[in-house]
Protein backbone atom coordinates (compact mmCIF):
# COMPACT_ATOMS: atom_id res chain seq x y z
CA UNK A 1 0.00 0.00 0.00
CA UNK A 2 1.29 3.25 -0.87
CA UNK A 3 0.42 6.28 0.85
CA UNK A 4 0.64 10.08 -0.41
CA UNK A 5 0.81 13.41 1.60
CA UNK A 6 -0.50 16.43 1.20
CA UNK A 7 1.01 19.45 3.52
CA UNK A 8 4.77 19.04 5.09
CA UNK A 9 4.27 21.17 7.74
CA UNK A 10 4.60 20.60 11.21
CA UNK A 11 2.53 17.95 11.68
CA UNK A 12 3.41 16.48 8.49
CA UNK A 13 6.80 16.36 8.99
CA UNK A 14 6.06 14.48 11.89
CA UNK A 15 4.32 12.02 10.05
CA UNK A 16 8.01 11.72 7.78
CA UNK A 17 9.44 11.28 11.14
CA UNK A 18 7.17 8.09 12.03
CA UNK A 19 7.71 6.59 8.39
CA UNK A 20 11.05 6.79 9.31
CA UNK A 21 11.76 5.34 12.28
CA UNK A 22 8.82 3.12 12.48
CA UNK A 23 8.49 1.38 9.17
CA UNK A 24 9.34 -1.72 9.75
CA UNK A 25 6.45 -2.12 13.02
CA UNK A 26 3.92 -0.42 10.81
CA UNK A 27 4.68 -3.25 8.09
CA UNK A 28 4.10 -5.93 10.71
CA UNK A 29 1.45 -4.79 12.50
CA UNK A 30 -0.54 -3.78 9.18
CA UNK A 31 1.00 -7.15 7.57
CA UNK A 32 1.83 -5.07 4.68
CA UNK A 33 4.34 -3.00 3.30
CA UNK A 34 3.04 0.72 3.48
CA UNK A 35 5.13 2.93 1.80
CA UNK A 36 5.01 6.90 1.68
CA UNK A 37 5.38 7.20 -1.21
CA UNK A 38 5.10 10.88 -2.50
CA UNK A 39 5.07 14.16 -0.03
CA UNK A 40 4.11 17.48 -1.73
CA UNK A 41 4.21 20.86 -0.39
CA UNK A 42 4.01 24.32 -2.33
CA UNK A 43 7.64 24.65 0.21
CA UNK A 44 10.06 21.58 -0.02
CA UNK A 45 13.23 23.78 0.35
CA UNK A 46 12.92 24.56 3.73
CA UNK A 47 14.11 21.72 6.07
CA UNK A 48 12.14 20.15 8.54
CA UNK A 49 13.99 18.73 10.92
CA UNK A 50 13.38 15.25 9.20
CA UNK A 51 15.14 12.95 6.96
CA UNK A 52 13.47 12.49 3.14
CA UNK A 53 14.78 11.36 -0.26
CA UNK A 54 14.36 14.42 -2.03
CA UNK A 55 12.81 12.36 -5.01
CA UNK A 56 9.94 11.82 -2.87
CA UNK A 57 9.21 15.66 -2.58
CA UNK A 58 6.70 17.66 -5.14
CA UNK A 59 4.85 21.18 -5.15
CA UNK A 60 2.45 19.62 -7.59
CA UNK A 61 -0.96 18.01 -6.00
CA UNK A 62 -1.41 15.86 -8.94
CA UNK A 63 1.36 13.72 -8.29
CA UNK A 64 -0.54 12.20 -5.66
CA UNK A 65 -3.75 12.62 -6.77
CA UNK A 66 -3.39 11.63 -9.93
CA UNK A 67 -1.23 8.44 -9.09
CA UNK A 68 -2.56 5.51 -9.93
CA UNK A 69 -0.31 3.42 -7.32
CA UNK A 70 -1.28 5.68 -4.52
CA UNK A 71 -3.94 3.88 -2.28
CA UNK A 72 -4.02 6.38 0.34
CA UNK A 73 -3.93 10.42 0.45
CA UNK A 74 -3.39 12.17 3.93
CA UNK A 75 -4.33 15.88 3.35
CA UNK A 76 -2.93 18.00 6.24
CA UNK A 77 -2.98 21.48 4.47
CA UNK A 78 -5.85 22.22 6.75
CA UNK A 79 -8.59 25.01 5.83
CA UNK A 80 -11.32 24.72 3.42
CA UNK A 81 -9.83 25.03 -0.12
CA UNK A 82 -8.14 23.84 -1.94
CA UNK A 83 -8.02 20.90 1.02
CA UNK A 84 -11.44 20.03 -0.09
CA UNK A 85 -10.67 19.90 -3.61
CA UNK A 86 -7.93 17.24 -3.07
CA UNK A 87 -10.35 15.18 -0.59
CA UNK A 88 -13.01 15.26 -3.10
CA UNK A 89 -10.82 14.26 -5.99
CA UNK A 90 -9.17 12.11 -4.15
CA UNK A 91 -12.10 10.55 -3.39
CA UNK A 92 -13.67 10.83 -6.89
CA UNK A 93 -9.96 8.38 -7.81
CA UNK A 94 -11.03 5.91 -5.64
CA UNK A 95 -8.26 6.50 -2.79
CA UNK A 96 -8.82 6.18 1.08
CA UNK A 97 -8.33 9.50 2.69
CA UNK A 98 -6.83 10.71 5.97
CA UNK A 99 -7.30 14.19 7.59
CA UNK A 100 -6.88 16.17 10.86
CA UNK A 101 -8.71 18.54 9.27
CA UNK A 102 -12.08 19.50 11.81
CA UNK A 103 -12.83 22.75 10.08
CA UNK A 104 -13.28 21.39 6.66
CA UNK A 105 -15.22 18.00 8.22
CA UNK A 106 -17.30 20.19 10.00
CA UNK A 107 -18.58 22.02 6.72
CA UNK A 108 -18.82 19.61 4.31
CA UNK A 109 -19.04 16.33 6.44
CA UNK A 110 -22.29 15.28 4.46
CA UNK A 111 -20.41 16.49 0.59
CA UNK A 112 -17.39 14.22 1.87
CA UNK A 113 -18.95 11.06 3.32
CA UNK A 114 -21.66 11.00 0.23
CA UNK A 115 -18.63 10.73 -2.19
CA UNK A 116 -16.64 8.58 0.04
CA UNK A 117 -19.73 6.08 0.26
CA UNK A 118 -20.17 6.24 -3.52
CA UNK A 119 -17.00 5.41 -4.11
CA UNK A 120 -16.64 2.53 -1.57
CA UNK A 121 -13.54 4.54 0.12
CA UNK A 122 -13.05 5.66 3.46
CA UNK A 123 -12.15 8.82 5.30
CA UNK A 124 -10.54 8.58 8.14
CA UNK A 125 -10.08 11.91 10.87
CA UNK A 126 -8.89 10.54 14.11
CA UNK A 127 -6.51 13.36 14.50
CA UNK A 128 -8.99 16.10 14.14
CA UNK A 129 -10.28 15.80 17.19
CA UNK A 130 -8.06 15.14 20.43
CA UNK A 131 -4.84 15.05 18.50
CA UNK A 132 -3.15 11.50 19.57
CA UNK A 133 -6.08 10.74 22.39
CA UNK A 134 -8.19 7.63 20.70
CA UNK A 135 -11.33 9.39 21.30
CA UNK A 136 -13.07 9.05 17.73
CA UNK A 137 -12.22 5.16 17.66
CA UNK A 138 -13.61 4.58 21.23
CA UNK A 139 -16.79 6.15 20.20
CA UNK A 140 -17.15 4.31 16.34
CA UNK A 141 -16.27 0.91 18.20
CA UNK A 142 -15.64 -0.12 21.99
CA UNK A 143 -18.42 2.40 22.76
CA UNK A 144 -20.40 1.34 19.89
CA UNK A 145 -22.86 -0.89 21.91
CA UNK A 146 -23.87 1.80 23.92
CA UNK A 147 -26.47 4.89 23.66
CA UNK A 148 -24.28 7.79 24.45
CA UNK A 149 -25.63 9.77 27.24
CA UNK A 150 -23.18 12.66 27.30
CA UNK A 151 -20.29 13.85 25.86
CA UNK A 152 -18.16 17.09 28.04
CA UNK A 153 -15.09 18.21 26.62
CA UNK A 154 -12.23 20.07 27.43
CA UNK A 155 -10.69 20.06 23.52
CA UNK A 156 -8.67 23.07 23.27
CA UNK A 157 -5.04 23.47 24.84
CA UNK A 158 -5.19 26.88 24.57
CA UNK A 159 -8.18 27.96 26.23
CA UNK A 160 -7.12 25.26 28.58
CA UNK A 161 -4.10 26.45 28.90
CA UNK A 162 -4.97 30.11 29.42
CA UNK A 163 -8.12 29.28 32.24
CA UNK A 164 -5.71 27.00 34.59
CA UNK A 165 -3.15 29.64 34.25
CA UNK A 166 -4.81 32.14 35.14
CA UNK A 167 -5.38 29.77 38.40
CA UNK A 168 -2.44 28.49 39.46
CA UNK A 169 -0.09 31.86 38.82
CA UNK A 170 -2.87 34.28 39.98
CA UNK A 171 -3.12 36.16 36.79
CA UNK A 172 -5.27 37.83 34.49
CA UNK A 173 -6.25 36.89 31.45
CA UNK A 174 -4.06 38.74 29.16
CA UNK A 175 -0.84 38.16 31.06
CA UNK A 176 -1.48 34.47 30.58
CA UNK A 177 -2.46 34.89 27.46
CA UNK A 178 0.77 36.76 26.13
CA UNK A 179 2.78 33.83 27.63
CA UNK A 180 1.11 31.52 26.26
CA UNK A 181 2.04 33.34 22.65
CA UNK A 182 5.28 33.36 24.37
CA UNK A 183 6.03 29.72 24.80
CA UNK A 184 3.87 28.90 21.56
CA UNK A 185 0.69 27.62 23.00
CA UNK A 186 -1.25 30.56 21.63
CA UNK A 187 -1.31 31.71 18.04
CA UNK A 188 -0.72 35.18 17.55
CA UNK A 189 -3.83 35.41 16.67
CA UNK A 190 -5.80 33.22 19.00
CA UNK A 191 -9.21 34.45 18.20
CA UNK A 192 -10.39 30.84 16.57
CA UNK A 193 -8.97 29.33 20.39
CA UNK A 194 -10.39 31.47 22.51
CA UNK A 195 -13.25 32.48 21.08
CA UNK A 196 -14.73 28.98 21.00
CA UNK A 197 -14.62 28.22 17.45
CA UNK A 198 -12.05 25.21 17.21
CA UNK A 199 -13.71 23.92 20.18
CA UNK A 200 -16.70 24.07 18.66
CA UNK A 201 -15.94 22.55 15.16
CA UNK A 202 -14.64 19.39 17.35
CA UNK A 203 -18.06 19.17 19.11
CA UNK A 204 -19.53 18.77 15.61
CA UNK A 205 -17.69 15.80 15.10
CA UNK A 206 -17.72 14.27 18.12
CA UNK A 207 -21.91 14.94 17.64
CA UNK A 208 -21.57 13.22 14.91
CA UNK A 209 -19.85 10.13 16.05
CA UNK A 210 -21.93 9.90 19.38
CA UNK A 211 -25.54 10.72 18.51
CA UNK A 212 -25.58 10.89 14.51
CA UNK A 213 -26.63 14.07 14.08
CA UNK A 214 -25.07 16.61 12.24
CA UNK A 215 -25.54 20.32 13.57
CA UNK A 216 -23.57 22.86 11.96
CA UNK A 217 -21.64 25.51 13.83
CA UNK A 218 -24.30 28.86 13.21
CA UNK A 219 -26.76 26.44 15.50
CA UNK A 220 -24.57 26.07 18.33
CA UNK A 221 -24.13 28.24 21.23
CA UNK A 222 -20.74 29.52 21.42
CA UNK A 223 -18.93 31.63 24.57
CA UNK A 224 -15.55 32.29 24.30
CA UNK A 225 -13.37 32.83 27.68
CA UNK A 226 -12.14 36.34 27.31
CA UNK A 227 -14.33 37.84 29.38
CA UNK A 228 -13.13 35.56 32.53
CA UNK A 229 -11.56 37.58 35.47
CA UNK A 230 -9.29 36.46 37.65
CA UNK A 231 -11.67 36.85 40.55
CA UNK A 232 -14.64 34.94 38.96
CA UNK A 233 -12.00 31.76 38.90
CA UNK A 234 -11.00 32.26 42.59
CA UNK A 235 -14.66 32.87 43.64
CA UNK A 236 -15.47 29.64 42.07
CA UNK A 237 -12.72 27.81 43.81
CA UNK A 238 -12.83 29.48 47.06
CA UNK A 239 -16.17 29.64 47.52
CA UNK A 240 -17.70 27.01 45.62
CA UNK A 241 -15.12 24.38 45.25
CA UNK A 242 -15.21 24.81 41.34
CA UNK A 243 -12.68 24.77 38.59
CA UNK A 244 -13.49 27.26 35.16
CA UNK A 245 -12.95 25.23 32.26
CA UNK A 246 -13.90 25.68 28.54
CA UNK A 247 -16.69 23.46 27.82
CA UNK A 248 -17.85 21.24 24.52
CA UNK A 249 -20.89 19.82 25.95
CA UNK A 250 -23.76 17.24 24.09
CA UNK A 251 -26.40 15.95 26.52
CA UNK A 252 -29.08 14.08 25.23
CA UNK A 253 -32.24 14.24 27.83
CA UNK A 254 -35.98 12.94 26.36
CA UNK A 255 -34.84 12.99 23.35
CA UNK A 256 -33.52 16.29 22.46
CA UNK A 257 -30.28 17.17 21.99
CA UNK A 258 -28.35 19.52 23.87
CA UNK A 259 -25.07 21.41 22.50
CA UNK A 260 -22.90 23.77 23.69
CA UNK A 261 -19.52 25.57 23.65
CA UNK A 262 -19.10 27.93 26.65
CA UNK A 263 -17.07 28.33 30.16
CA UNK A 264 -18.02 26.54 32.86
CA UNK A 265 -17.57 25.53 36.71
CA UNK A 266 -16.84 22.17 37.06
CA UNK A 267 -16.83 20.40 40.35
CA UNK A 268 -13.05 20.76 41.99
CA UNK A 269 -13.59 16.67 42.51
CA UNK A 270 -14.58 15.42 38.73
CA UNK A 271 -12.29 14.19 36.50
CA UNK A 272 -12.45 17.17 34.04
CA UNK A 273 -10.96 19.50 36.57
CA UNK A 274 -7.74 17.82 36.76
CA UNK A 275 -7.00 18.34 33.09
CA UNK A 276 -4.57 21.42 33.05
CA UNK A 277 -2.23 22.87 31.00
CA UNK A 278 -2.23 22.18 27.06
CA UNK A 279 -3.55 18.92 27.94
CA UNK A 280 -7.39 17.68 26.61
CA UNK A 281 -10.04 15.69 28.35
CA UNK A 282 -13.48 13.89 26.97
CA UNK A 283 -15.64 12.80 29.78
CA UNK A 284 -18.03 10.16 27.88
CA UNK A 285 -20.95 8.60 29.71
CA UNK A 286 -22.99 5.31 27.81
CA UNK A 287 -26.00 3.92 29.45
CA UNK A 288 -23.90 0.75 30.01
CA UNK A 289 -20.49 1.47 30.38
CA UNK A 290 -21.36 4.54 32.32
CA UNK A 291 -18.57 7.58 32.57
CA UNK A 292 -15.22 6.97 30.86
CA UNK A 293 -12.40 9.39 30.26
CA UNK A 294 -10.12 10.25 27.69
CA UNK A 295 -6.86 12.04 28.27
CA UNK A 296 -3.92 13.55 26.71
CA UNK A 297 -2.15 15.88 24.10
CA UNK A 298 -4.60 17.21 22.36
CA UNK A 299 -2.35 18.97 19.64
CA UNK A 300 1.82 18.66 19.13
CA UNK A 301 3.71 17.23 15.94
CA UNK A 302 4.17 13.89 17.44
CA UNK A 303 0.98 13.17 19.04
CA UNK A 304 -1.32 14.42 15.97
CA UNK A 305 1.13 12.19 13.38
CA UNK A 306 0.96 9.57 15.46
CA UNK A 307 -2.78 9.81 14.94
CA UNK A 308 -2.79 10.18 11.39
CA UNK A 309 -0.31 7.33 10.93
CA UNK A 310 -2.65 4.83 12.88
CA UNK A 311 -5.69 5.86 10.81
CA UNK A 312 -3.32 4.61 7.45
CA UNK A 313 -2.61 1.32 9.05
CA UNK A 314 -6.20 0.93 10.23
CA UNK A 315 -7.30 1.33 6.76
CA UNK A 316 -4.66 -0.84 5.46
CA UNK A 317 -5.96 -3.75 8.09
CA UNK A 318 -10.37 -2.65 7.49
CA UNK A 319 -10.08 -1.13 3.86
CA UNK A 320 -14.13 -1.73 3.95
CA UNK A 321 -14.98 -0.73 7.31
CA UNK A 322 -17.62 2.23 7.44
CA UNK A 323 -18.48 4.85 10.13
CA UNK A 324 -22.22 3.76 11.44
CA UNK A 325 -24.26 6.25 10.62
CA UNK A 326 -28.29 6.55 11.18
CA UNK A 327 -29.44 2.82 11.98
CA UNK A 328 -29.44 3.05 16.15
CA UNK A 329 -29.63 7.07 16.19
CA UNK A 330 -33.16 6.88 16.57
CA UNK A 331 -33.07 8.16 20.58
CA UNK A 332 -32.45 11.75 19.23
CA UNK A 333 -35.85 13.16 17.98
CA UNK A 334 -34.86 17.11 17.75
CA UNK A 335 -32.16 19.69 19.15
CA UNK A 336 -32.74 21.52 22.23
CA UNK A 337 -32.71 25.15 21.17
CA UNK A 338 -29.93 26.68 23.96
CA UNK A 339 -32.72 29.21 25.41
CA UNK A 340 -34.69 25.99 26.59
CA UNK A 341 -31.88 24.36 28.48
CA UNK A 342 -31.33 24.34 31.81
CA UNK A 343 -28.85 24.63 34.54
CA UNK A 344 -27.44 25.99 37.95
CA UNK A 345 -25.45 29.14 36.67
CA UNK A 346 -23.02 31.28 38.48
CA UNK A 347 -23.67 35.04 37.80
CA UNK A 348 -21.16 38.32 38.31
CA UNK A 349 -22.35 41.79 38.38
CA UNK A 350 -20.02 44.69 38.37
CA UNK A 351 -22.14 47.53 40.15
CA UNK A 352 -21.90 50.80 41.58
CA UNK A 353 -22.60 49.96 45.93
CA UNK A 354 -25.09 52.35 46.79
CA UNK A 355 -28.16 51.24 48.78
CA UNK A 356 -31.02 49.22 47.32
CA UNK A 357 -28.89 47.55 44.57
CA UNK A 358 -29.31 43.47 46.07
CA UNK A 359 -32.67 44.71 46.48
CA UNK A 360 -33.48 45.67 43.10
CA UNK A 361 -31.66 42.55 41.69
CA UNK A 362 -33.41 40.33 43.47
CA UNK A 363 -36.87 41.77 42.48
CA UNK A 364 -35.68 41.35 38.75
CA UNK A 365 -34.71 37.88 39.29
CA UNK A 366 -37.80 37.06 41.05
CA UNK A 367 -40.32 38.89 38.35
CA UNK A 368 -38.38 36.03 35.76
CA UNK A 369 -39.16 33.22 38.18
CA UNK A 370 -35.00 32.58 39.16
CA UNK A 371 -34.39 31.36 42.18
CA UNK A 372 -31.41 32.59 43.85
CA UNK A 373 -29.47 30.36 46.11
CA UNK A 374 -26.66 32.70 47.05
CA UNK A 375 -25.43 36.24 46.61
CA UNK A 376 -22.13 37.48 47.77
CA UNK A 377 -21.03 40.70 47.83
CA UNK A 378 -16.71 41.30 48.10
CA UNK A 379 -15.30 44.38 48.93
CA UNK A 380 -17.48 47.60 49.11
CA UNK A 381 -16.82 50.69 49.06
CA UNK A 382 -19.66 52.73 48.67
CA UNK A 383 -19.64 54.79 45.56
CA UNK A 384 -16.90 52.92 44.23
CA UNK A 385 -17.95 49.34 41.61
CA UNK A 386 -17.99 45.91 42.91
CA UNK A 387 -18.49 42.38 41.98
CA UNK A 388 -21.58 41.09 43.01
CA UNK A 389 -21.50 36.77 42.44
CA UNK A 390 -24.69 35.20 42.22
CA UNK A 391 -25.73 31.39 42.15
CA UNK A 392 -29.01 30.61 41.07
CA UNK A 393 -30.91 27.28 41.42
CA UNK A 394 -31.55 25.10 38.02
CA UNK A 395 -32.78 27.94 35.67
CA UNK A 396 -33.70 27.96 32.21
CA UNK A 397 -31.19 29.91 30.06
CA UNK A 398 -33.63 32.08 28.40
CA UNK A 399 -35.50 33.08 31.61
CA UNK A 400 -31.83 34.08 32.86
CA UNK A 401 -31.02 35.90 29.95
CA UNK A 402 -34.32 38.31 30.23
CA UNK A 403 -33.30 38.47 34.07
CA UNK A 404 -30.01 40.05 33.33
CA UNK A 405 -31.35 42.50 30.34
CA UNK A 406 -33.55 43.58 32.54
CA UNK A 407 -30.88 44.22 35.50
CA UNK A 408 -28.62 45.67 32.70
CA UNK A 409 -30.79 48.85 32.23
CA UNK A 410 -30.85 49.37 36.05
CA UNK A 411 -28.24 52.54 36.28
CA UNK A 412 -26.06 50.51 38.91
CA UNK A 413 -25.22 48.08 36.82
CA UNK A 414 -21.23 48.70 35.00
CA UNK A 415 -20.33 46.48 31.88
CA UNK A 416 -21.29 43.06 30.84
CA UNK A 417 -22.70 40.58 33.08
CA UNK A 418 -21.29 37.30 33.52
CA UNK A 419 -23.33 34.05 33.45
CA UNK A 420 -21.33 30.65 33.38
CA UNK A 421 -22.61 27.51 33.77
CA UNK A 422 -22.55 25.30 36.63
CA UNK A 423 -21.75 21.04 35.83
Amino acid sequence: MKVGLIGFGTIGAGVVEIFNRNQELINRKTGRKVELKRVVDLDIETPRGVEIDPEKLSTDADDILEDPDIDIVIELIGGYEPARSFILRAIENGKHVVTANKALLARHWDEIMSAASEKGVRVAFEASVGGGIPVLKALNESLAANRIQSIYGIINGTANYILTGMASEGCEFEEVLREAQRLGYAERDPTFDIEGHDTAQKLIILTLLGFGVYVPEEKLHVMGISNIKRHDIEYALEELNHTVRLLAAARLEDGELELWVMPALVPADHLLSSVTGVYNGIYIEGDFTGPVMFYGKGAGRRATASAVVADCMDIVINPEKRIPMGPGFEAVKSVREFSRTTSRYYIRLEAVDRPGVLHEMAGAFSRHGISIESVTQRGAVEGETVPIYIVTHSTMEGDLQRALSEIMEMEWVMGEPLSLRIL
